[in-house]
């Protein structure tokens, strides 16, 4: 075909097509490896960490897999495979992820999509398991990955019962960051600065201090606690520094009176436990640390989000928690599960399972309840349109 036009007009650009891209390599790697190859990844997290995975799910077979593409990784997902009572089948479960390396790039969710397929492929078409995929609170509304999921044939799943994350914008100035918290919380965080609060970074050989003031705020507070705080002492030793939990305390003419443990790897840091004593309260030291937390991660990390957690159902932390958000952070939820079977009986054995596994949950909270020494959730569920 000529690209030659006729007299007197302008040739047009001939049609350029892009070369197809170079397909997927799967590879599955030793668990150390696997946290040593994640932790440069934009989306490392917690959930996804073999040293995390090993002790929160002790029961479980845990297989990481990376994907390459041109001899370069982009993406990967710690698999855990899930055995059903009575040798009924496994479901393939993936909290989190898949994670990406490079999740700002052109066509991160093509990418994703992709990765998606190839779990599908191997877990599901080729070993006859239920796939069963958690992605991560997005920051945009709707998430993204999880339409791609039930657009791909995923069917939804179990949701949280409070499942918004509260999430703090942390590419901002002092002055801005300031400028976006709620206007009460900015006053608590002034009356903080005047009460002879003093922030340390600490080193992770003073986790025991932390750990007393933990167990002591538990009791203090009645909380059923179901976090996996037990974990603590393999991510503080973890061998990959970015991977490994930075701590912080605030103090109070010399004690300890606050204290949080951070994850920092990836575009989103977490805030992982917090601990305080009863002055704190009234010293107002949440504040103070969160405020210092926050300037020390902008300025030693590359995280460009806080993520604060949930609220397990108490309205004190949703109101402290939504006024650090304040303007310009986000309060988004996390998506339902998303589940895929090729077949009718690994479908069934796996909905089946999940469904007993939410009956024995909800029971539980409802015992929770019951119990005077539990303090009880006291949030309300609806969505109060404000985020």
């Amino acid at each position: 075909m000529s690209l030659i036009a006729p007299a007197g007009r302008v040739p047009a650009d001939p049609v350029l097509t892009k070369p197809a891209p170079a397909a997927l390599l799967a590879e599955r790697v030793a668990g150390p490896r696997w946290d040593e190859i994640v932790a440069d990844f934009d989306e490392a997290c917690q959930e996804q960490l073999f040293a995390f995975a090993r002790g929160r799910w002790p029961g479980v077979a845990l297989e990481p897999m990376v994907f390459r593409r041109n001899d370069r990784i982009v993406g990967g997902a710690l698999v855990m495979i899930q055995p059903m009572p009575l040798r009924l089948g496994a479901i393939a479960v993936v909290k989190w992820g898949p994670m990406l390396a490079d999740a700002r790039g052109e066509g991160a969710e093509a990418l994703r999509a992709e990765l998606v397929e190839a779990l599908v492929e191997d877990y599901a078409r080729g070993r006859g398991l239920m796939v069963s995929i958690l992605p991560r609170a997005a920051l945009e509304t709707p998430n993204r990955a999880y339409q791609s999921l039930i657009a791909r044939g995923f069917r939804p799943g179990a949701t949280l019962l409070f499942p918004d994350r509260y999430i703090v914008n942390l590419r901002l100035s002092d002055a801005e960051q300031r400028k976006s918290f709620h206007q009460k919380w900015r006053y608590h965080l002034n009356r903080a600065e005047k009460a002879g609060l003093t922030f340390e970074h600490a080193d992770p050989g003073e986790l025991p201090a932390f750990e007393r003031l933990y167990r002591a705020m538990s009791d203090r507070k009645k909380f059923a606690d179901h976090s996996a705080y037990d974990t603590i002492d393999q991510l503080m030793a973890i061998p990959v520094p970015a991977l490994r939990p930075e701590l912080f305390f605030v103090r109070h003419e010399g004690e300890i009176v606050a204290g949080a443990i951070i994850f920092k790897a990836g575009d989103r840091a977490v805030y992982l436990y917090g601990a305080t004593i009863d002055r704190a309260l009234e010293l107002r030291a949440g504040y103070l640390l969160h405020w210092k937390i926050i300037g020390w991660l902008r300025d030693h990390t590359e995280a460009s989000w806080y993520d604060l957690g949930g609220t397990d159902g108490f309205q004190g932390l949703h109101q402290f928690k939504k006024g650090m958000v304040g303007d310009r952070g986000v309060i988004t939820p996390v998506p339902p599960v998303a589940n895929y079977a090729a077949g009718l009986l690994p479908r069934l054995v796996g909905e089946g399972a999940f469904a007993a596994r939410e009956i024995v949950h909800r029971t539980g909270r409802f015992i929770d309840r019951l119990r005077a020494d539990r303090a009880r959730p006291d949030q309300k569920r609806e969505r109060d349109g404000s985020r």
